[in-house]
């Protein structure tokens, strides 16, 4: 995963840490049997998402790579 680059990025360290702690949160009242604490913390697992997509729409993602060009693509064009 190192050499390409696959989420290292301030969005999906974010979102990725927002939502393990969301995990578990639901995790600790999965086991006091609270479903109440249980869906908030599923919440904050969505948040997690969110706030992840957010900061790469701010630019803060890891930047949209342009396709391969092919042979077959270059002697068509």
């Amino acid at each position: 995963m190192s050499g390409s680059d696959h989420g290292h990025t301030p969005a999906a360290w974010t979102g990725v840490t927002i939502a393990f702690i969301g995990f578990c949160i639901s995790g600790a009242f999965v086991v006091m049997a609270k479903p109440v604490g249980f869906w908030a913390g599923m919440v904050v697992v969505v948040l997690g998402g969110v706030v992840g997509g957010v900061m790469r729409m701010m630019g803060m993602g890891q930047a949209p790579k342009k396709p391969l060009r092919t042979q077959a693509a270059e002697t068509r064009a």
